[in-house]
């Protein structure tokens, strides 16, 4: 073949609708059902957030393993609505707990609730939890 053959060849796309052995279509079980992918999507929805992910930090650093929402609130250039906006999305995914002394609601992590998003990420994905 001549040098200009070749490269119309391989200018030239394969055909892909004929070719048999391109795609054999399987059936794959999913790792989670409707129910557990939206909890789950509810979980990662509230982690895709900058502020939540620092509100969580700060909860999870503190020295008694709890936060006072009005330290929260300090940590952050926003104003207090927005602050506890961020608290009721972590709250209804399940992530914090708040306990009110006073007038005053101090959050916690949910304990077990980390190994419990590993163990997801690894049904999910396949990553070991030692990753």
């Amino acid at each position: 073949m001549e040098i200009q053959e070749l490269k119309n060849k391989k200018d030239v796309a394969p055909n892909r609708e004929n070719d048999e052995t391109c795609c054999v279509p399987t059936l794959i079980e999913p790792a989670l059902g409707v129910k557990q992918a939206r909890k789950a999507a509810d979980v990662f929805n509230a982690l895709a957030d900058p502020t939540r992910l620092t509100i969580l930090s700060l909860i999870a650093r503190s020295e008694r393993g709890e936060a006072c929402v009005c330290d929260l609130t300090a940590s952050f250039n926003m104003g207090q609505p927005s602050i506890s906006h961020h608290l009721k999305i972590l709250k209804d995914a399940d992530l914090i707990q708040g306990d009110k002394r006073g007038k005053w609601v101090y959050y916690s992590l949910v304990a077990g609730r980390d190994e419990e998003i590993k163990g997801l990420l690894d049904t999910i994905l396949k990553i070991p939890l030692g990753v």
